[in-house]
């Protein structure tokens, strides 16, 4: 990383002069989403096929996840935290659908994330007590939840988001996210698929119509900057 982060994307600066303060920036908050057993220890993710390539990635974006995690904290950017919890008394027609089911049939056994399940819970990270924190039933962390309305009470203008996996639940969360006002970071290293050409392609259409593709060194520099001009506001 080199240059400052006015050299690198105007659009960043943006975020450390605009604010109810002039010249105050906006406040950032790191959102975490599905970082769960199910979808990222190698033994449940195995089944989906992946190669060493997107094994490591997948390994190297948790380890990113947790570094960001501690920096949020350390710096006073709330953590927000995504997960999902799949319901056996509301299984999700659709998807079943999706995946050559009938739509009617019951949540099979081996659906990802049931609610109270082992693979459920966080992997390798976790909320602090406190922290906001979400269950979602679909792709996106503002389908059918309150997060819409927790970010806003809260003040925050601004999002990083993260986590699990690139294409699919970090792709929708960020497009709703951006959808409904808020700029969008997305650090390349700190999210993953579970297929580096499915990964690159999802950040591809992020950069182009979502928000702004960076990395981990580059998302904790911002966030300090964000933090020193809130301290001389």
């Amino acid at each position: 990383m080199t240059g400052t982060i006015q050299d690198r994307d105007p659009r960043l600066a943006l975020l450390l002069s605009e604010g109810p303060v002039p010249g105050g920036g906006l406040l950032p908050a790191l959102v975490v989403v599905d970082v769960q057993r199910d979808f990222g220890e190698p033994v449940r993710i195995a089944p989906y096929g992946l190669d060493e390539e997107a094994f490591a990635a997948v390994d190297v974006a948790i380890t990113r996840i947790g570094a960001l995690v501690d920096e949020a904290r350390a710096l006073g950017v709330p953590v927000v935290w995504v997960e999902l919890g799949s319901d056996p008394s509301a299984p999700w027609r659709a998807s079943t659908w999706l995946r050559g089911g009938a739509l009617d049939a019951p949540m099979s056994d081996d659906e990802p994330c049931r609610v109270g399940s082992e693979g459920a819970q966080w992997y390798r990270t976790a909320p602090a007590p406190g922290e906001i924190r979400v269950v979602k039933r679909g792709y996106s962390g503002f389908l059918g939840t309150d997060l819409e309305a927790q970010l806003t009470a809260a003040g925050i203008g601004w999002l990083t988001v993260v986590g699990l996996t690139s294409e699919c639940c970090v792709f929708a969360t960020a497009q709703d996210a951006m959808q409904l006002g808020w700029p969008v970071v997305v650090p390349a290293d700190a999210t993953a698929a579970y297929d580096t050409d499915v990964h690159n392609a999802a950040l591809t259409m992020i950069g182009l119509n979502i928000g702004v593709v960076t990395d981990t060194e580059e998302t904790t520099a911002l966030w300090r900057e964000a933090a020193a001009t809130k301290a001389g506001a």
